[in-house]
């Protein structure tokens, strides 16, 4: 079949602007949407991250707090976004969690959105408020089975990584606890703090300069295996809580029909990023790690198995929005 002429002068006009856009990509500024508060981890990261991006690509790199609805307002506003490579998102593991306990959202996480590396990860660290009478985690769950249903642990709101943690640790020890959501994750850490929630599930970044501090009391982590960043810590399936395990983590995402070839060169410059040694000693500083090579494709299918496995968990623990 002959294509008609005019068609053929159309392809090859157009063709040129499309290949030209992703060979000059980046040519004005970036944004990096953090759907969290400042002063959260991954707002640190993200300027961490922004600042060598922007030294990379030769473009200011702006990053912009879109907090709110336990990070789907943030992740709405990137989904929607021209799907260009000049709208990016930086979030947490959280994500995959609230995206689960929402009967309707005004976009696909699947689908809207894309992958482009994970940055980072770490275990969270259980700690309690330094009142509460408890040096174990064995401890602790004695302490709730004594109380029920009278210790309050902090969340960063309905579906968030450690609310779900939260409630798959309280599944599994048997006990009953109250959740307290914060609309800011900061305010949940300065609330523990304070002594107004008793227990918290926190990244290390967000809670560990208050461990030093003495004014909350690490009891344990929750990787499979003991930390390298405190190798002093039992995991919580060490130290009663058989087959417990969870972790954070840190990614990025461009809108589901951002160009492969602007994904990959995002891949590709955060991946340089991430292997420089003044990186590598600030993550571990948050106790943080950075995660190498974890492709766009291997980083969408991730975060697609974490939403059908923490689905499971709202379901069977009967979540809903607040």
């Amino acid at each position: 079949m002959r294509i008609p002429a005019i068609v053929c002068g159309v392809i090859l006009l157009v063709a040129p602007i499309l290949v030209a856009s992703a060979q000059n990509y980046p040519n004005r500024p970036i944004r990096i949407v953090v759907p969290t508060g400042p002063g959260s981890s991954t707002f640190n990261i993200a300027h961490m991250i922004g600042e060598r991006l922007s030294e990379r690509l030769g473009q200011p790199v702006v990053v912009e707090s879109r907090p709110g609805a336990s990070q789907m307002i943030g992740a709405d506003h990137v989904a929607k976004s021209t799907a260009d490579g000049y709208t990016i998102m930086l979030t947490s593991a959280s994500f995959t969690g609230s995206v689960t306990v929402r009967a309707k959202l005004p976009f696909d996480p699947v689908n809207d959105l894309t992958g482009i590396t994970m940055v980072a990860q770490g275990p969270l660290v259980l700690v309690v408020h330094p009142s509460l009478p408890v040096k174990t985690v064995k401890e602790l769950i004695a302490l709730a089975r004594a109380r029920p249903g009278q210790i309050n642990y902090g969340s960063a709101g309905t579906g968030s990584v450690v609310h779900l943690m939260a409630e798959v640790f309280a599944a599994s020890a048997k006990i009953n606890i109250v959740h307290v959501p914060y609309k800011v994750f900061a305010q949940a850490v300065t609330d523990t703090v304070g002594g107004h929630v008793e227990m918290l599930f926190s990244s290390m970044p967000s809670v560990w300069p208050q461990v030093k501090a003495n004014r909350v009391r690490a009891l344990a982590v929750t990787s499979a295996k003991r930390s390298a960043l405190v190798p002093e810590l039992p995991t919580v399936a060490e130290a009663g809580v058989p087959g417990y395990e969870a972790g954070q983590w840190w990614g990025t995402f461009a809108p589901g029909k951002t160009p492969k070839d602007i994904v990959a060169k995002l891949y590709d410059e955060i991946q340089k990023i991430l292997v420089a040694e003044e990186v590598k000693s600030r993550f571990v500083a948050q106790g943080a790690e950075p995660v190498l090579g974890m492709t766009p494709d291997a980083f969408s299918a991730t975060v697609k198995n974490e939403i059908a496995k923490w689905s499971k968990v709202v379901k069977e623990r009967n979540i809903k929005p607040q």
